[in-house]
């Protein structure tokens, strides 16, 4: 995940903040909704998995409230991982090609270890093993080592090469290996959400192929040069303006010709509510085209309205969150697993219906209940990490 840049934020004393110091606020703070986001996605995964969702949703068969809410946390992966190559660019300029890639190559291989070693055998007991889920922390990962040689090109060729791969990668969807073909695990990682063999009996299963998030970690770090101190803040809000509304517009352009970047949508007779959620329902693994339109849309649109008031507690309390992003996102995940573990020692299995409940409107209810005793043990720990900044290991996480 991408680094809190190099430079003090006092989330104190917003009114006091210089220009550099809102324009980095701005970026923890977007970081941080994300993060929140995808809490609420976490929940239902968890603890509501009498509650199945198909990817993309069938809006004819879908629970509304599942529908929209799977569209709210589709923003989390997108800015997240644009905020990655976001945040490697601010880190660059302040660090030499050799520091940077050092960075980059131990992050990479770091959040490779951590998904691998660590959140996948959290995933043993709810679905079967032994499975190794190659999930965003591992693309993460993987994207920040190839970003490592990448952030070498020229930008103008960065962005050539991040806008094939987001824009072209849905013209791969018709090639399909199978596991009698030599290079299908490679093919897995890249673009064909799959499962392949692994050693000793255990088999990896790739939930978030890697060939459009290059690219998108790829733009991330191209667009740095808008965030410079050097660039004033209303160059980069038009810029960013220009790019989110460019960005929605296109979508609702392709969409509605429904010929390219995803599967189609569908009009459901007499039912606008579910005409609208197959409308927004798109591909995610791998990420299409019409995916990441929308969501890269909106962040940047969302970076303009944080910036512009950037003086709001809610701002200082998500940039808590976007400052510690690592921390949090291990620190919640253990915790949903080691609640849902309980409840499964002591009550017995899902069916048994003591602890899964029978409305989606208790994921709010343990959503609510959830984020402050979140918010705390992450506050202290962004804390930690501006004190203390010669723990060098401490910006890892």
């Amino acid at each position: 995940m991408a680094t809190t840049v190099s430079m003090p934020i006092s989330f104190e004393q917003p009114k006091q903040a210089t220009a550099a110091t809102v324009r980095l606020a701005n970026i923890d703070a977007l970081r941080g909704f994300v993060m929140v986001l995808m809490l609420l996605d976490h929940l239902r995964e968890t603890w509501f998995l009498n509650y199945p969702v198909s990817d993309p949703i069938d809006a004819t068969t879908v629970i509304p409230a599942i529908g929209f809410a799977r569209f709210a946390v589709s923003f989390c992966a997108p800015i997240f991982v644009a905020l990655t190559g976001l945040g490697v660019y601010l880190f660059s300029v302040n660090h030499t090609v050799k520091e940077t890639t050092e960075y980059l190559l131990k992050r990479g291989f770091l959040l490779i270890a951590i998904e691998i070693l660590f959140l996948s055998p959290l995933y043993w007991g709810i679905v079967p093993q032994p499975t190794i889920w190659l999930q965003v922390i591992w693309c993460i990962g993987l994207c920040m080592i190839i970003l490592a040689a990448l952030m070498r090109l020229p930008r103008p060729a960065l962005i050539a090469l991040g806008l094939a791969l987001v824009c072209l990668h849905n013209l791969l969807d018709p090639i399909h290996l199978t596991k009698e073909d030599a290079l299908y695990p490679l093919w897995c990682i890249l673009h064909q959400r799959d499962v392949f063999d692994l050693p000793f009996g255990m088999v990896a299963k790739t939930t978030y192929p890697i060939l459009p998030w290059i690219g998108v970690i790829s733009l991330g770090f191209a667009i740095g040069p808008w965030f410079r101190p050097d660039t004033a803040p209303e160059t980069r809000q038009r810029n960013l303006l220009l790019l989110g509304f460019g960005m929605i517009a296109a979508f609702v352009i392709l969409r509605l010709i429904n010929g390219y970047g995803d599967k189609a949508w569908v009009h459901v007779e007499g039912d606008p509510v579910r005409t609208l959620i197959s409308f927004i329902s798109m591909t995610k693994y791998p990420a299409s085209l019409l995916f990441l339109l929308p969501t890269l849309g909106a962040g940047a649109l969302l970076l303009v309205l944080f910036e512009k008031i950037n003086s709001s507690r809610l701002i200082a309390a998500l940039a808590v969150f976007g400052g510690a992003p690592m921390f949090f996102y291990l620190l919640h995940l253990s915790v949903l697993r080691i609640l849902y573990h309980s409840a499964l020692a002591v009550f017995g299995p899902n069916q048994a219906g003591y602890y899964m409940f029978d409305s989606y409107n208790w994921v709010l209810v343990w959503y609510v209940a959830m984020i402050v005793p979140l918010y705390l043990p992450t506050a202290w720990y962004a804390r930690l990490k501006r004190r203390r900044r010669d723990i060098t290991w401490l910006k890892y996480f």
